[in-house]
């Protein structure tokens, strides 16, 4: 491999860590419906078609004592949830340069992925053992901590995820949803509304954002906000579950049942969607007016 592709293979590997930080990292709660996942990019999308897999997997077999090549294809494993291939290739990286600091990051990420939290801090702390300045482990690590409900060891490695990375908008919509978990809904506001100054056209911090206000029963910043999430994510049951509820408290029944029935087009069994479209009259087989 010549010098110039090593240097493009570096770059490269960093952006799909970066990417799969960004996809896996983030975990939504809500009181209104279950949690969803972040939609894949088209970037990230295409990182994890089988075609990418299998370019990447010959740059592994031209430069099999690489860790950066194996790195970059467990992330790419990892982005199309082939969750023990992306593991193999990690602890392949590990075994080639025991101080690849991403590499714990990216492992730890899958672990946490896969629940098995002990070993996910486990390779953060290893990470920030190696790297003291790395967000993203301080980052992966307060979403550990607050999944497992240790709140004040969350805050604080988020808060230092903020201080070295102040354009990290997960950080800030991580730290969101830990003050929306402990009902300090002012706070997880301006976390949340940092997130969505940082990013581009995605739902999920719209969507906290709007079950904030809804909290404080500001119906009408909640249903602009959702507004926006479905604009952004027009698959998001959640999305449109919540939207139902924000102009159902308005008093406004057509785009409330337009909603809710947007929400039962996506999965007709939803069970808050169900509630709301009888709750507000709703008529399976009508036209509602959704904007």
């Amino acid at each position: 491999m010549t010098a110039a592709s090593s240097v493009t293979l570096i770059r490269l590997a960093r952006g799909l860590a970066v990417a799969a930080a960004a996809m896996l990292a983030a975990c939504q709660s809500s009181t209104i419906t279950t949690s969803t996942a972040p939609s894949d990019s088209e970037e990230s999308q295409y990182a994890a078609s089988p075609a990418n897999i299998a370019s990447l997997t010959g740059v592994v077999q031209r430069n099999p004592n690489d860790p950066q090549a194996v790195n970059m294809r467990g992330t790419v494993f990892g982005q199309a949830n082939r969750n023990d291939e992306a593991l193999a290739d990690f602890n392949k990286a590990i075994s080639l340069d025991p101080n690849y600091t991403q590499a714990y990051a990216n492992r730890a990420l899958i672990h946490r992925k896969m629940r098995k939290f002990d070993l996910a801090l486990a390779d953060y702390n290893k990470a920030i053992e190696l790297d003291a300045n790395y967000a993203v482990a301080y980052l992966g690590r307060g979403i550990v901590y607050r999944q497992q409900g240790q709140t004040l060891n969350a805050f604080t490695d988020f808060n230092k995820a903020i201080a070295i990375r102040p354009d990290s908008a997960q950080a800030y919509y991580n730290r969101g949803l830990l003050y929306q978990s402990q009902k300090q809904h002012r706070y997880a506001i301006d976390d949340f509304s940092t997130s969505i100054g940082l990013t581009q056209n995605e739902a999920e911090p719209f969507i906290s954002r709007a079950l904030s206000y809804m909290s404080i029963s500001d119906f009408k910043a909640a249903a602009a906000d959702l507004d926006d999430a479905v604009t952004a994510e027009p698959q998001s049951l959640q999305a449109w579950t919540s939207r139902g509820l924000a102009y159902e408290r308005l008093g406004d029944k057509e785009k409330a049942a337009g909603s809710y029935a947007k929400a039962l087009n996506i999965n007709k069994d939803h069970e808050p969607a169900k509630a709301g479209f009888t709750r507000i009259g709703g008529k399976l087989g009508q036209s509602y007016q959704t904007f």
